[in-house]
């Protein structure tokens, strides 16, 4: 029916011969990514199959139907038919849903990247204050969060933090979150009461899993170098930092966050993965412009989404028109409203293209 699930059920199934061989059991970091797709292909492929049990059942009954000489039994054998097609009408609107929300349906895992920008300190602030939002969005949601590299000011902001989030649903909600975020406030350093503007960037990257993206090391040129920080916090005296550059693309990844030369590795690998996915999703929809994602899809960092106004208490999204005025509820983490008109401006959008 949609060929983007079949194709999702087909993984599965391979997926799923995969993780009963010996050889697979036997290496534990490989069974583990291969369960982690298993189970965000499980989404698709349980209602997928279902559909085409019931397909089946209703054809059988349809035969019945066409075969039944006594009266009583073909009245009987239609009911059934009209009840499965009934069914059937509600399944396939299901299908339909999550074939428009497309890979984000199976992926649970993401990499947000937060950096401020023009505005200096008040900047770093307000990256502070979006981090500070998706953390608590994401507690009341469940979803674990790791802090995977940050750099912070002596004022308490961050001039970048960059962390992952794990659980049922996180990427397909967080995935329009990518851009340009503008906030109009009197900073805390304003001594005159006037309300200035700026801006902080944030990314959302799908976490890449290492049977998606595989690294040739011969691509990597990897660095080490000692950490440092303001004021002298993370300052140490071994080279624990890790900085990864991929050649072909020359894409950079620099992790500071552990004292663990080891630990900053690992880090860098995964965002390493996950921007080099990033880079080829964007180059595959820009390959077909006609089916490129839709207007709030683009992640394009420069684009400003959403501003932020203090003195009205009011957030703007410009990219479906969406203006709420509690602006103090979402800071605290309540960001239903805003993602739930996002995701269904991005569904009707997707269907329409399909049609």
């Amino acid at each position: 029916m949609f060929p983007s699930l079949e194709q999702k059920l087909a993984r599965f199934e391979e997926l799923e011969a995969q993780l009963q061989s010996p050889d697979i059991a036997s290496d534990i970091d490989r069974m583990i990514e291969l369960q982690r797709e298993h189970g965000g292909l499980q989404k698709v492929a349980i209602p997928v199959r279902a559909y085409h049990e019931l397909e089946e059942n209703l054809a059988a009954a349809r035969e019945m139907v066409a075969e039944e000489t006594d009266a009583d039994a073909k009245a009987y054998a239609q009911a059934e038919v009209d009840e499965l097609e009934a069914e059937r009408e509600k399944m396939a609107a299901e299908l339909e849903e999550l074939a428009a929300a497309g890979d984000a349906a199976t992926r649970g895992s993401l990499i947000m990247e937060i950096r401020s920008g023009a505005g200096g300190d008040e900047a770093a602030l307000f990256a502070r204050d979006l981090w500070e939002m998706y953390r608590s969005y994401c507690e009341t949601k469940g979803w674990k969060i790791e802090v995977i590299d940050s750099s912070a000011t002596d004022l308490g902001g961050f001039r970048e933090i960059t962390f992952s989030v794990t659980g049922d649903g996180a990427f397909l909600n967080l995935q329009f979150e990518s851009g340009g975020h503008r906030v109009q406030r009197v900073p805390e350093t304003e001594t005159q009461g006037r309300v200035h503007t700026s801006a902080a960037t944030v990314a959302v990257l799908p976490e890449a899993s290492e049977v998606e993206v595989t690294l040739d090391p011969e691509d990597l040129q990897i660095d080490t170098m000692r950490a440092g920080g303001p004021g002298g916090q993370k300052v140490n005296k071994t080279e624990s930092a890790v900085r990864i550059t991929h050649v072909p693309t020359g894409l950079v990844v620099k992790i500071q966050d552990e004292k663990s030369q080891h630990k900053n590795r690992a880090k860098a690998m995964r965002v390493l993965r996950s921007r080099l996915l990033e880079l080829r999703e964007t180059e595959a929809n820009e390959a077909r412009a006609e089916n490129r994602r839709t207007l709030i899809g683009s992640g394009d960092r420069s684009e400003r989404v959403r501003t932020y106004n203090y003195p009205q208490n009011r957030i703007t999204d410009h990219r479906i028109g969406l203006s709420i005025h509690k602006l103090d509820q979402v800071l605290q983490g309540d960001l239903e409203e805003l993602i739930s008109g996002l995701l269904e401006f991005d569904r009707q959008e997707r269907l329409n293209a399909v049609g």
